[in-house]
């Protein structure tokens, strides 16, 4: 295997380069498009098959609407279509015919309307909704769906934005405006807690501007998280379509007083994207360090042998840890290929970020023991054979509450609130992390900051957070700077970083992906 870039020196080639060595992906022969190896899909199953736990525990349903979407259905809610209008791919004919020994379009198969590939399901929901919900007795319609969608992007980069990506969409309607908020929050919530518990991730919960927003909703909210290079990931998202939709696509239900309203919508999802900030959140110069909750390989056992005889007493030696890690349900793998080095496998294996190693060889069967190597911060401990399930399920739980710490504490050190135009450039040219600042409040603004700084306003935090070595409150415990963090209302109030007008809300501006 090559030796990785360091992060220091090109973090983007740094980035290609984990992908290639790890076996997560490689590029299509389709541009934009990539192709999911084994071990990159691995992992999104294993999000996949956890968040759709969580996802039916809140009471939603699990269905499947066609890829294909009628142009007509777009043109139904203007928002919406001028959104996604430079990222469609159309369908504009049914078959090929052969000519001259060539495949050509068959013009004759020309469709009588375009569809459009699937860049996100609201109107073809939406569409069967109006059939489906007549009373207030059909409602809520909490529906979810796992499936891939396309968006023709200009510049991709595998996992962040490709022109084809998995993903799920949650789609609900409900009776009431308090009802829909309820779900759109609760979802956001959901994918918070996940970000926290399994990926390792600190996300951030926020708002998004008016001009940031999801295109057809009434307002977005955002998780947004910090990648190592500080510049800043949106991970998943959260819209309170109103009844923007409803009213597109006509769809209405008798309420208890028999009275005929317009339905309320969300719409929610995270997608493939979070692989990405698995790898720019946690990875190191050796390649990727995966959280033990979501790696498909929690475990990596190398038996170091040079014969069979070897080889076969290491296995028997064995037999008792692997069926113990097998009751516990702890995912592990054997790597018993005998034409590879242990060193070489030892590389592998770090590059893959399996994120704890157990070797063993003639010796350790000598001292009844294991050696165990964490990925994390690559410690070496040897251990008794008797207390090795017991100190292995010890040290996977420390080392996810130890990436989860480390990703919590560069953000807090690389965040910044900021009250000088000069200072908020510099920070941002250098992609120091986030900064928060005050803001105007008008499009004109965020767009000129935009326009002279390439950062964006990535939300406005929902809770206020206090901003690491800068915490506004000298009374706030560890607790409350870390988790709920909570800037004091008299800090609030200022002058907009760009313009110095009256600004009563300060907003988290970094460079984007």
């Amino acid at each position: 295997m090559k030796k990785i870039v360091c992060q220091k020196d090109d973090f983007s080639e740094w980035y290609n380069q984990v992908i290639q060595e790890s076996g997560l992906s490689e590029c299509s022969d389709v541009r934009g498009c990539m192709i999911l190896k084994p071990y990159g899909y691995s992992l999104w199953e294993n999000i996949k098959k956890i968040l759709d736990e969580k996802i039916k525990s809140t009471g939603h349903k699990n269905a499947y609407f066609p890829m294909f979407i009628p142009k007509s259905y777009f043109s139904r809610e203007a928002s919406h279509v001028a959104g996604f209008a430079k990222e469609c791919a159309i369908v504009t004919h049914s078959r090929l015919k052969e000519k001259d020994s060539d495949i050509i379009i068959d013009e004759d198969s020309r469709l009588e309307e375009e569809l459009i590939v699937r860049p996100t399901s609201e109107t073809m929901i939406w569409n069967s909704y109006k059939k489906w919900i007549n009373s207030y007795r059909d409602l809520p319609l909490k529906l979810n769906q796992w499936c891939n969608v396309c968006r023709w992007e200009m510049r991709t980069r595998p996992f962040l934005r490709t022109s084809e990506f998995l993903w799920q969409e949650g789609h609900t309607a409900h009776s009431t405006r308090e009802e829909a908020f309820e779900e759109v929050m609760q979802m956001l919530n959901v994918y918070y807690d996940f970000g926290k518990e399994y990926l390792a991730i600190p996300f951030i919960k926020g708002r998004k501007t008016e001009n940031e927003k999801f295109a057809g909703a009434e307002e977005t909210y955002t998780i947004e998280a910090l990648m190592k290079d500080g510049k800043a990931l949106q991970c998943g998202t959260s819209h309170l379509l109103g009844q923007h939709f409803s009213k597109a696509f006509d769809v209405k239900f008798l309420d208890k007083n028999n009275e005929l309203k317009y339905v309320w919508g969300t719409s929610w999802g995270i997608s493939t994207r979070l692989i990405g900030a698995l790898i720019m959140i946690h990875g190191d110069d050796r390649g990727l360090i995966l959280p033990p909750k979501i790696a498909t390989i929690q475990v990596i056992i190398i038996p170091i042998f040079k014969n069979e005889d070897e080889k076969n007493r290491i296995q028997e030696y064995l037999s008792n840890i692997i069926e113990v890690l097998e009751k516990e349900n702890i995912r592990y793998e054997l790597d018993l290929r005998d034409q590879f080095t242990p060193g070489y496998k030892f590389n592998e294996w770090e590059v893959k970020g399996v994120p704890l190693r157990i070797v063993v060889g003639e010796k350790d069967i000598v001292n009844s023991q294991l050696e165990l190597v964490r990925r994390d911060n690559c410690e070496k401990i040897n251990i008794h054979k008797d207390d090795a399930v017991m100190r292995i399920i010890e040290m996977l739980n420390d080392i996810q509450g130890n990436l989860y710490k480390k990703a919590l504490d560069f953000r807090e050190k690389h965040t910044f609130m900021v009250d000088n135009y000069e200072d908020f450039k510099n920070k941002i040219k250098n992609k120091e992390g986030f900064v928060l600042a005050n803001w105007d409040g008008t499009t004109e603004t965020e767009k000129l900051i935009k326009e002279e700084t390439q950062a964006t306003i990535r939300c406005i935090p929902l809770e206020n957070n206090c901003v690491g070595n800068n915490c506004v409150k000298d009374s706030c415990v560890e607790n409350t700077c870390v988790e709920n963090t909570f800037v004091d209302d008299n800090c609030v109030d200022g002058k907009c970083i760009k313009t110095g007008k009256h600004s009563s809300i300060k907003v988290l501006f970094a460079q984007n992906y």
